[in-house]
């Protein structure tokens, strides 16, 4: 993998990681598009660290208030939101792996995901009043949090499906966006958890002939793209509607569909 390839797939990862609109299924219909390589598990590694290092930027003051002050109201909802996502992790390992692999899943993963977000933003529209930070309970944390675990899969967006727990239980839209990217923090040091376990026992293969330059050029592009991408992101929540994700995702998983079961360019 060159300099170019791997630029691509880093700013891939930092636009869509927090966009409505799955990054893992992006990078694998990317990698088919453009015929890259599934990239090595360093290389991917990097690439969460970069997108995990953008939050902590633009996020950091409600990262400070967390770790000056850990039991909290806050912290306790961010734990019980992650509670589904490790559970379902823990026991389908092997099953998620491999829908990576395949991309089998991936048109109507994202046709899911475009579901999702149309019946948020109709939920969220209902009479009723809109809840603020103060008013989250328990129940809010944990429809998230399943919302979050059914995300797992490549094309079902994490971003986009925490969103719309967050909407259709009616709390406020810029504290819905935040929430759901300071629940990406456990969700990304989970992946990278596994990541270095299989780096450690040598169970993937670290490289495939990635230098320094393209590793380095790589992260660095999914770091401050990501940063972009969640500073507009919180904006786009607050000011407008989800319908123009989903139907972006609507049309890319019809696209992808055709292609899987009729013109089989890419699948």
């Amino acid at each position: 993998m060159g300099i170019f390839e791997a630029i691509i797939l880093g700013a891939v990862q930092g636009i869509t990681e927090f966009l409505p609109v799955s990054s893992s299924g992006h990078l694998v219909l990317l990698q088919r598009i453009l015929g890259i390589s599934e990239p090595a598990l360093l290389f991917d590694t990097l690439l969460h660290l970069g997108t995990l290092a953008a939050v902590f930027v633009v996020l950091w003051q409600d990262i400070w208030n967390i770790l000056r002050k850990p039991v909290q109201k806050l912290t306790g909802m961010l734990i019980l939101a992650t509670v589904p996502t490790v559970i379902v992790a823990l026991l389908f390992k092997d099953t998620i792996e491999g829908a990576f692999h395949s991309g089998k899943f991936l048109g109507f993963s994202f046709l899911i995901t475009a579901a999702a977000l149309v019946t948020s933003e109709l939920l969220s529209r209902r009479p009723g009043k809109t809840r603020n930070e103060g008013e989250m309970n328990w129940i809010d944390a944990l429809v998230i949090g399943i919302m979050q675990a059914l995300a797992i899969l490549p094309g079902v967006s994490r971003s986009g499906f925490t969103l719309s727990g967050a909407l259709s239980r009616k709390l406020d839209r810029g504290f819905a966006a935040r929430f759901s990217f300071l629940m990406s923090i456990p969700a990304i040091l989970g992946a990278l958890v596994f990541q270095l376990k299989d780096l450690i026992t040598g169970s993937e293969p670290v490289s495939i002939g990635i230098g320094a330059v393209p590793l380095i050029a790589g992260t660095l592009t999914a770091a401050l793209v990501g940063v972009v991408s969640v500073k507009l992101m919180l904006r786009i929540v607050r000011e407008r509607s989800l319908f123009g994700f989903a139907v972006y995702v609507a049309i890319l998983g019809a696209l992808v569909l055709i292609d899987q079961y009729a013109t089989h360019f890419f699948f």
